[in-house]
């Protein structure tokens, strides 16, 4: 009997990429890891055991996919790539409960994904390394749809990563930064190298641990008002907010309720968006809620 050898291993990998004629998607923004120490911390910073269900997306090879299976409940594995499919079929046969999503998850209707799969799952968790030109799409729809997740463990790149986990005021703080702290608690779990990978980035990668709140951080009248200002607040990053809000408003007529609405939340309007903290942000948005300018 063959002795089982992961596939997160630089050997296996190779004679599984040689076997299918497969090479990294640079579009898809592929990289294979090679360290199933790395893949292992990152079950591990999930609490992964055999109550927990697991979402996984761009499974690839299945490397990552492997290390949950060996101690998850069940895993649903997304995959947009068919030239995949069949790797997967192969790498991931040893494991009864890993199920293949031929699907973009940018594209899933959850609500019937989770009636279908998820009747039975105790406590639902998202593990994925993210390609870095669709983390942040991934992650909001993620949040925004109605899953009962507790828990994502996501690597990216570790620059975007500093911006998950930015505070007011610094280069990295941004709009992205807002919408996860609203929904999230934000932290680092640790940083991984470019040699764990192939072929290698030219940067670091990083895992950040996102617990997700059981309510918003704060309370708003107007949830997609308080977006929307957010997002306008750093259209130009070198302008003021009034700046960017009134460009936003694209309303002369209004611009006085504008301006009242920065005197209600006391929020001088000659700062940058940059400055400004979530809790001022919503009462920002509330005080543009109660003046009815909702239009941006």
């Amino acid at each position: 009997m063959n002795k089982h050898i992961d596939i997160a291993t630089p050997n296996r990998t190779k004679e599984i990429l040689n076997k299918y004629n497969l090479a990294a998607k640079k579009s898809l923004g592929q990289n294979f890891i090679i360290d199933t120490n790395i893949l292992g911390n990152m079950v591990a910073a999930g609490d992964v055991d055999k109550s927990t269900t697991v979402i996984e997306i761009g499974p690839g090879i299945g490397a990552l996919t492997e290390q949950i299976a060996k101690v998850a409940k069940e895993v649903y594995a997304f995959e947009i790539d068919d030239r995949f499919l069949p790797v997967l079929e192969d790498t991931l046969s040893p494991y009864d409960n890993v199920t293949v999503i031929h699907q973009d998850v940018l594209a899933v209707d959850f609500e019937a994904f989770e009636a279908e799969y998820l009747q039975d799952a105790e406590r639902l968790i998202v593990i994925a390394n993210l390609p870095y030109y669709i983390t942040t799409p991934i992650i909001m729809h993620l949040l925004e749809s109605s899953l009962p997740v507790e828990q994502m463990l996501l690597m990216m790149q570790k620059e975007v990563a500093n911006r998950l986990e930015a505070v007011p005021s610094t280069k990295a703080y941004g709009s992205l930064t807002i919408a996860l702290k609203y929904y999230t608690e934000v932290e680092i779990a640790f940083v991984v190298p470019p040699t764990v990978f192939n072929p290698q980035p030219n940067v670091d990668s990083a895992v950040i641990k996102l617990d997700v709140r059981k309510e918003p951080i704060i309370s708003v009248q107007n949830e997609k008002l308080f977006f929307t200002i957010v997002r306008a607040a750093f259209g130009q990053r070198r302008k003021t907010i009034w700046n960017n809000l009134r460009r936003a408003l694209n309303d002369k007529e209004k611009e006085n309720q504008l301006r009242k609405a920065f005197e209600l939340a006391q929020i001088d309007p000659s700062r940058r968006g940059e400055s400004l903290d979530i809790s001022e942000f919503g009462r920002l948005a509330d005080a543009l809620h109660e003046s009815s300018l909702i239009d941006f």
